[in-house]
């Protein structure tokens, strides 16, 4: 496992919009087989370091605004596997809480990466969390935008994860039509916030540089019930996140139409924990960066 100076090249237009010092790591991902790990890795490095977890069907690219504004701070924003400059299993089945949290682990290693406030959304939430829960480091503080952590205890879906359930169709809808990617505009509180080359951004990783089945693979992976294969492996994270006694934040777009109502079931698993509500919608770190910067410097110690 090596940090790597060569980093996938961006085309101009999205090269300016990512001016961002980048790394990339060639990892062994458990299965026998190695990865490249993409990783913005900005800022001096004796500097407090935020980890940065995007979910699905984002990449590192959603912290950029929040990255700008926080330049105090190291901030370390990897893709995760199967999305943004990272490699792309072709398996769907590679797609798991735990080899996600497995790989996270070994990027912080590779990065020696000792201590750390988490920031998280998203299918990031599960996946810091469950890092947490095995690494060996200092999680200081917690940052969770819309999320969800709270394992199910009776049977419930949305219409989105029904949908990436269904034989056939649906993977016609996600790997070959680049869905949710075209849609992600409709989660927002303001449309607006994703149009244009900001939407031409985040569909660029996947429509021009691989196989478009990881944001199938992770709808799938969401449980719709307590008998679903990833609710136990969601466990430890939960459980890691109710023990924690350091300070948390939970940033929240309440017009967010997929985990706006998730808010009081996650603040209750922490034992302390600052809530900011605002008008945003699933995507918040595109409409209100600076309430998650904000939150960030104060939970680090520092005034930026």
């Amino acid at each position: 496992m090596s940090p790597s100076e060569t980093v996938p090249p961006l085309p101009p237009w999205l090269d300016a919009m990512l001016p961002f010092a980048r790394r990339q790591l060639d990892i062994e991902d458990g299965r026998g087989a190695r990865q490249q790990v993409h990783v913005i890795d900005h800022g001096a490095r004796d500097a407090p370091v935020v980890v940065m977890i995007h979910g699905n069907p984002t990449w590192s690219f959603l912290w950029r605004k929040v990255i700008r504004a926080l330049p105090h701070l190291r901030c370390v924003a990897p893709d995760l596997i199967g999305l943004g400059l990272s490699s792309k299993p072709r398996d769907p089945s590679w797609h798991t809480v735990n080899q996600h949290a497995d790989v996270l682990v070994q990027v912080l290693r590779a990065l020696e990466v000792r201590r750390c406030v988490l920031a998280a959304q998203d299918w990031g939430g599960p996946f810091a969390l469950a890092l947490a829960a095995r690494w060996s480091g200092t999680v200081e503080a917690v940052v969770l935008g819309n999320t969800a952590i709270t394992p199910l205890t009776r049977k419930s879906s949305t219409a989105f994860h029904r949908f990436a359930r269904t034989p056939v169709l649906s993977d016609l809808v996600f790997r070959g039509m680049s869905f949710p990617q075209t849609m992600m505009h409709r989660a927002q509180g303001d449309p607006s916030s994703i149009m244009g080359d900001v939407a031409r951004a985040y569909r660029h990783p996947l429509f021009e540089r691989g196989d478009r089945v990881a944001p199938l693979a992770m709808a799938r992976l969401v449980p719709d019930g307590p008998a679903h294969p990833t609710t136990a492996t969601l466990l430890p994270g939960y459980e890691w996140a109710r023990a924690f006694q350091g300070p948390a934040a939970l940033i929240w777009g309440m017009r967010d139409p997929i985990l706006g109502r998730a808010l009081r079931k996650t603040a209750a698993v922490f034992s302390q924990v600052d809530v900011v509500e605002t008008q945003a919608g699933h995507f918040l770190q595109e409409e209100v960066p600076e309430a998650f910067a904000e939150a960030i410097t104060r939970l680090a110690g520092r005034d930026g």
